[in-house]
């Protein structure tokens, strides 16, 4: 008797697991994680190809009150929502277009 072979996509997380690590990112469950507990300086490739630096963070003790979310609307799959320090503002990028996460 076989075992048919199980085909896994991006979704698996054992497949998001070795993604991330051969990207030496945290996975995106790890990214929101750390975001929520503090300040990251997330690099990322726009969707018009340009390298962007970004530090930002999810965390409520660092967001102004007036610019917390009044939800909790789930962005759209693979993509992550954060609180830009620099530019004050809310901003968004695809978590596989990552390619670095530092602390801040």
């Amino acid at each position: 008797m076989s075992i048919p072979h199980v085909r896994r996509g991006p979704e698996d997380v054992e497949v998001q697991k070795v993604v991330a690590d051969l990207k030496g990112i945290p996975t995106l469950e790890d990214l929101n994680k750390q975001l929520r507990e503090g300040t990251l300086v997330v690099t990322f490739n726009k969707l018009d190809g340009d390298e962007r630096i970004m530090t930002c963070t999810k965390s409520y003790e660092i967001i102004p009150e007036e610019s917390r979310p009044k939800t909790e609307k789930e962005p759209p799959k693979g993509n992550v929502t954060v609180w830009d320090i620099n530019a004050k503002g809310w901003r968004s990028f695809k978590y596989d277009r990552v390619t670095n996460v530092k602390s801040s």
